[in-house]
């Protein structure tokens, strides 16, 4: 019995036949590459910063950073329990081997709640975005579409789930880069050619 993931012409990858009915890779690296790296990228960043930035001032991007090297640390735990003891089930599996059945019932339950705001607060934080273009229509409404259309895309396939987050992930990044070359004009001509030398 073969345990490859399976290929377009319905074999794995050392050659044997795949199951009927079984799973099939349908997301390339490029995808999973820009899912990680769109994933942590929202509409709450656009939003959130920009708040925080203009009432804390410069040193708000040092907490960031600080949080950033924790999110890294947090984040290379499970991925070293996971290899150390390979479980099936996502980070709250690990949860339920050490602390007990009712500690990785509750961590399941809160990252699911967690992702349930989290799509509600994206929803809200890109409508008010949208909004900057359709003044007109109510923020409740923007909110309700934003959230039809990335759910409807989610429940198509792996493969057209995996290119709109390419795009949509590609478009975020390049989005970023721009308002950073931007600020950084915008600073540069606030100083003024006198300044400069």
């Amino acid at each position: 019995m073969s345990t490859g993931t399976v290929r377009d012409d319905n074999t794995t990858r050392d050659g044997a036949p795949a199951a009927p009915g079984g799973l099939q890779q349908g997301l390339k690296r490029r995808h999973m590459q820009l899912i990680a790296l769109g994933g942590v990228i929202g509409a709450g960043l656009f939003v959130g910063s920009g708040v925080v930035i203009r009432s804390a001032g410069p040193a708000a991007v040092l907490s960031f950073l600080a949080a950033g090297v924790l999110t890294v640390l947090i984040m290379r735990m499970p991925a070293e329990m996971t290899v150390a003891r390979p479980a099936l089930g996502s980070f709250y599996a690990h949860v339920r081997e050490t602390l007990g059945l009712r500690a990785g019932f509750t961590v399941g339950w809160l990252y699911w709640y967690f992702f349930v705001i989290v799509v509600a607060v994206e929803a809200v934080a890109g409508g008010r975005i949208v909004q900057l273009w359709l003044p007109d229509v109510p923020l409740w409404a923007v909110s309700l579409v934003l959230m039809t259309l990335l759910t409807a895309t989610n429940m198509v396939s792996a493969r057209s789930y995996g290119e709109f987050e390419y795009w949509f992930s590609s478009v975020k990044i390049l989005a970023i880069v721009v308002a950073v070359v931007l600020a950084g004009y915008e600073l540069r001509r606030r100083k003024g050619p006198a300044d400069a030398v």
